[in-house]
């Protein structure tokens, strides 16, 4: 593991836990205001996708990739489109299908492996922009798609640098995890979640699953059973969290890529951290004590500061370039 730029994560005081820190990070944080422009792309299957860019400036540009049922409500999302627009680049989030506030209009959405959808958006942005350094962010799934594409196409992946924070690796630990202890909660939060979004769109999905068996799922590992493998062509639940997971693709990865997980994140185990043998030249893992899913809460002056934000900034100022960084940072 290299040393941090950003300098050791130290949790702020009465935040060492890892409920603390990603609770706090998901449920107090208010990140500062940024401007957005929201753009929607028309698919070539007859869906959306829903864009939302900063302000212009004269840095990389960074695509950002949220988390399961994310988009620009999550604090972790508009924390890092801040930060990257205070840092000078121009950040814009994708948002998966159907997270942006409106229904999607096909049965499918999204899932932990599928990539299709971030490489038409990449294509865009690169065919728009064809002279700009580019990087790419993602969290938790958004980190697990991104990380798959970067192996799946290596040199060819069309990202220039890229980062990701606090990915699952395994969804076979990760839907065991989530089905014990105190994590229980996050995995009853996010069912909740995914339900309001099946029962939404209950006349796509009937002729295709049983929507009633998806709306009693009690686990994630029911509700892929029941609703993910059939919709996305998987056998069950353990063959999609075989093909999707982005563990196995790391060390095909040739872009720098930065890798920014605590171990005490309540999502997966220990374990499922990816071993340096694991890992191309390419990949670099800043393994934390301690932050929580998506959290790295740290404190200066007496102000909530986000570690894994500045560490990423000074990741894609060394692989970018023209980038603005905080003095914190220095």
């Amino acid at each position: 593991m290299a040393s941090s730029p950003a300098g050791p994560f130290v949790p702020a005081p009465g935040l060492r836990g890892p409920h603390r820190q990603t609770l706090w990070a998901a449920l107090v944080r208010r990140p500062p205001p940024v401007a957005l422009r929201m753009e929607r792309l028309e698919l070539p299957d007859g869906d959306f996708l829903d864009l939302a860019w900063t302000p212009d400036n004269d840095g990389p540009l960074v695509l950002v990739l949220h988390g399961l049922e994310g988009g620009l409500r999550s604090p972790y999302a508009r924390g890092i489109l801040a930060a990257l627009h205070r840092a000078g680049a121009r950040a814009v989030l994708m948002h998966f299908r159907g997270c942006s506030g409106e229904p999607n209009r096909r049965p499918q959405r999204y899932h932990f492996g599928d990539t299709t959808d971030l490489a038409f958006v990449l294509e865009v942005l690169r065919r728009r922009h064809p002279a700009r350094p580019l990087g790419a962010v993602g969290f938790s799934l958004g980190g697990n798609v991104l990380l798959k594409w970067l192996g799946r196409q290596a040199q060819a992946a069309g990202i220039d640098a890229a980062a990701a924070v606090s990915v699952p690796y395994s969804l076979h630990h990760a839907a065991e995890r989530l089905n014990r202890g105190f994590s229980r909660i996050y995995q009853a939060h996010l069912l909740r979640r995914l339900k309001q979004a099946v029962a939404s769109r209950r006349t796509l999905l009937e002729p295709l699953v049983d929507v009633e068996a998806v709306l009693a799922s009690r686990s994630f590992r029911e509700f892929d059973d029941r609703l993910t493998a059939p919709l996305y062509g998987f056998r069950d639940a353990d063959d999609y969290y075989t093909r999707a997971s982005a563990r196995p693709r790391l060390r095909d990865i040739t872009a720098p890529t930065l890798l920014v997980h605590a171990e005490d994140d309540p999502f997966v185990y220990p374990h499922t951290v990816p071993a340096a043998d694991e890992l191309s030249a390419a990949v670099t893992l800043e393994l934390t004590r301690h932050g929580g899913h998506v959290g790295f809460v740290s404190n200066r002056r007496g102000a909530a500061r986000y570690w894994h934000e500045l560490r990423i900034l000074a990741h894609f100022d060394v692989h970018l370039g023209g980038m603005r960084l905080p003095p914190a940072q220095l």
